[in-house]
């Protein structure tokens, strides 16, 4: 079975699954962006995260990805993730508000 694939801006996300995207991507989101082309045609850049049911495309600029993590009390003044940080695992990917597939 194929995983549902979500096109999504990372302040639209569920807490808990931003919480497991921080936990994937430690150093900040900016290195890891790619680029694809959306259904009007036009390039768009996120970052990729997948789950166990789901495949995401978080939308977002290399600005936005700077800013995000630059306003985020998760991460340091270096942009790492702090040592304290956690998730919570018991997040139930039915639930998720999910807006737009591709």
């Amino acid at each position: 079975m194929d995983k549902k694939r979500i096109v999504k801006d990372y302040e639209l996300l569920p807490e808990e699954i931003i919480e497991r995207v921080k936990a994937e991507y430690p150093y900040g989101f900016e290195d890891n962006l790619i680029t694809f082309t959306n259904r009007e045609g036009k390039k768009v850049s996120a970052l990729p995260f997948e789950t166990e049911k789901i495949y995401y495309l978080i939308r977002m600029t290399v600005l936005e990805a700077r800013q995000i993590i630059e306003d985020d009390d998760d991460y340091d003044e270096d942009g790492t993730l702090r040592s304290d940080f956690s998730t919570d695992d018991e997040f139930d990917e039915e639930d998720s508000d999910d807006d737009s597939s591709y």
